[in-house]
């Protein structure tokens, strides 16, 4: 079968189409062909070596596909039905082999790019704004890097849940698809300072929530920006790991800190599935929105990793398998 394998960690150009042997299901696991595969700023982690994977290695966490068969216990899937996941290395292929605990049922009113759109990015923005402190009519939410593929849907997210949205972008561009998802107010970092514009906007109070996946360039930003007994969340490092903090430095407004990473809001299959059935829910009432940015064949997933890198990219970049 066709697969995108690195055999070094380096830029995107260590990103090469190969064949390599067509996996087998083992016991409790199913065979997926994958029809499209959701490209995330962790591949890129991994490819640069950032978060180390074992070499040669498929990169790839999230697809969509159809089950072509299952080995022993079947977990309620059969030959044929179509499927979405996350979490499981090696979607930038044509096949993988995955257990089945870890397939989501995509719903037939979905095409697969949207299966392979929801998981990673969708998942991340429900726990983002329900796990840790959900947001109100009260509260101000301050989202960075807006008008990605996370940042639209915590826009969206936010939005129904009554809060009132900020929303940093780099771009006049990402500014109106930040606003057309319902961003309230936009700061456009490249021109604008983040912290100052916030403090302005809240009538110097702060941000009640911060949520920042770029890390480095703006976590110094965010920790001025949260409002007394804020929260600033870190779940992501666009820009680079953010720089460490000192604990002391929390206790002038009584403020948190956490960090937030889907796989530990994932951990059971009944999380999985309220995480994964509270996205399709709001797809299905028409109040959440994916956007697919950019659909490139599999053979250009290095062109893939460079838009998301140069930040060329608004919404979802998924990769076509199949066709």
């Amino acid at each position: 079968m066709k697969a995108i394998r690195m055999e070094k960690n380096g830029d995107a150009d260590v990103l090469m189409l190969t064949d390599v042997p067509k996996p087998e299901a083992k016991e409790g696991q199913a065979l997926v062909k994958i029809y499209v595969a959701g490209v995330n700023y962790v591949d890129t982690y991994q490819r640069r070596g950032m978060y180390p994977v074992t070499l040669p290695y498929i990169p790839g966490l999230e697809a969509a596909g159809t089950i072509e068969a299952v080995a022993g216990t079947s977990a309620g899937f059969k030959p044929g039905d179509r499927v979405a996941y996350t979490g499981h290395p090696g979607s930038y292929s044509e096949y993988t082999a995955i257990d089945t605990d870890k397939l989501i049922k995509l719903p037939d009113e979905l095409t697969f790019e949207q299966g392979a759109a929801f998981p990673l990015q969708g998942m991340t923005a429900q726990y983002l704004l329900h796990a840790f402190r959900k947001p109100g009519p009260s509260d101000t939410v301050l989202i960075h890097a807006a008008a990605g593929g996370v940042g639209l849907l915590l826009v969206q997210w936010a939005k129904r849940l009554g809060a009132t949205v900020i929303g940093t972008v780099s771009t006049e561009e990402k500014a109106r698809i930040a606003r057309e998802a319902g961003a309230d107010h936009i700061v456009l970092y490249s021109k604008q300072d983040f912290v100052a514009e916030t403090k302005r906007i809240t009538n110097g109070r702060g941000a009640d929530i911060v949520l920042d996946g770029v890390g480095r360039s703006t976590f110094g930003g965010s920790l001025e920006t949260v409002a007394v007994r804020g929260q600033v969340i870190i779940f992501g490092s666009a820009s680079g790991p953010a720089d460490p903090i000192a604990p002391g430095s929390l206790m002038p407004r009584s403020f948190t800190v956490s960090g937030g990473s889907l796989g530990n809001f994932t951990a059971t299959r009944k999380e999985l599935l309220e995480r994964a059935g509270a996205v399709l829910d709001g797809i299905r009432q028409g109040w959440l929105k994916l956007r697919i940015g950019r659909a490139l064949p599999l053979a250009d997933a290095a062109e893939a990793h460079r838009l998301l890198e140069g930040r060329k990219t608004t919404g979802k970049v998924v990769l076509k398998v199949q066709g």
